[in-house]
């Protein structure tokens, strides 16, 4: 199956040094990492590689050493229910935030879905979603003071201006190139990328996106127009996709139930997911795993544990080696992945319910909320 990757679409085997050289990005090395790690504990999906390319992520540290600081951008357009996959770009943010303490704008563009897929009809489908996704969002963990979360529909009074200044820069030719649009592309789409742009210019700073590999193509619009305009390029940092439970091609995706685990999902749904749709590696009879033992390059619960679930590198590493040698079955595999995961999802459940009385803190009343709604861009 052939390989596609846009910001709407992901299918196929996925080669990511192909996307390299095809996006012209930058594989996060050793030295960046080990500078990274110099300010604090390496987030997991760092140190095992599921964020693997860049854009200036060296210029960001060199900025914030200099006094000059960065601030951080990302968001989630609402749909449906969040599932875990959505979660990962917030958990690494969070990192950011944590370990850098800087700002954090995250976008919420309640417009995306309805005017890029066909099956959403109305703007309430996608409204029905907003406030359960923030919630999501905000049982992370991030500073209320330094994020402000925002509704496109709701901010753009304060984006429109900047919005239209980006789009007099980016010509249809460009925007087609890039995005893929042709004649029967809405013209909602075709703007649409300058209110996506439109936040990497809220500070005079160096912007980091924290996204899957997939969001690229809006920040190389933005990197062509950002110093003619008087701001820096932004600069990002790309995940690789988080499988889907049938297996490591493509990426999970809310459209197949059977392939995502959902933030909502009860203990009793996710044992049953797993144990019936999680991909094995393993051999088809206990014999035949017990003399060749598993493949944990295509298992997807080795997978999963190995990305964000299993942050050990110890126990990482013997699970990968009794696995592997036939010693641990896949039954056992899966049934650890669903301690761990329902493990996780109790305290997300909790961090969501707390974020009830939070939510107008992160859009309205925080400090860096209070400011935004103070300003027109």
């Amino acid at each position: 199956m052939g390989m596609k990757v846009t910001p709407w679409e992901v299918s196929g085997h996925i080669n990511y040094e192909k996307l390299i050289k095809e996006f012209g990005t930058s594989r996060i090395t050793k030295g960046l990492l080990e500078k990274l790690a110099s300010y604090g504990k390496l987030n997991v999906m760092l140190r095992r590689g599921f964020f693997f390319s860049h854009r200036d992520l060296d210029l960001v540290l060199k900025d914030y050493e200099t006094g000059k600081g960065f601030f951080l951008y990302t968001g989630r357009a609402p749909s449906g229910p969040m599932h875990l996959g959505h979660l990962l770009p917030f958990m690494i943010t969070k990192w950011f935030q944590d370990t850098f303490k800087v700002n954090l704008y995250i976008q919420i563009p309640d417009e995306e879905k309805f005017l890029a897929k066909r099956d959403i009809r109305s703007l309430e489908e996608t409204d029905r979603w907003v406030k359960d996704n923030i919630l999501d969002i905000i049982a992370v963990g991030f500073d209320p003071n330094r994020t402000f979360i925002f509704q496109n529909r709701e901010y753009a009074k304060n984006m429109y201006s900047m919005a239209v200044k980006i789009a007099k820069k980016v010509t249809f030719s460009t925007a087609k190139a890039v995005f893929g649009f042709t004649n029967e592309t809405n013209i909602g789409m075709i703007f649409y990328p300058a209110m996506q742009i439109v936040p990497t210019f809220f500070e005079k700073k160096r912007c980091l996106i924290p996204s899957a590999i997939d969001q690229d193509p809006y920040w190389r619009i933005q990197r062509d127009i950002a110093e003619s305009m008087g701001y820096y390029k932004t600069a990002a940092i790309h995940s690789k996709f988080f499988p889907p439970l049938s297996g490591i091609i493509g990426k999970m995706s809310s459209s197949k139930q059977e392939d995502a685990i959902y933030l909502s999902d009860s203990p009793e749904e996710v044992r049953y997911k797993i144990m019936r749709y999680a991909f094995s590696g393993g051999g088809a009879t206990i014999k035949e795993h017990r003399e060749k033992g598993g493949n944990t390059e295509v298992d997807v619960a080795y997978q999963w544990l190995y990305i964000i679930f299993e942050e050990n590198d110890n126990k990482i590493a013997k699970i990968k080696e009794e696995y592997e040698s036939g010693k641990m079955l896949t039954g056992e595999l899966k049934n650890y992945l669903i301690e761990k995961i329902n493990r996780f999802l109790e305290e997300h459940r909790k961090g969501k319910k707390r974020a009830e009385k939070l939510i107008d803190k992160f859009k309205h009343d925080g400090k860096l909320a209070r400011e935004m709604w103070e300003r027109v861009i």
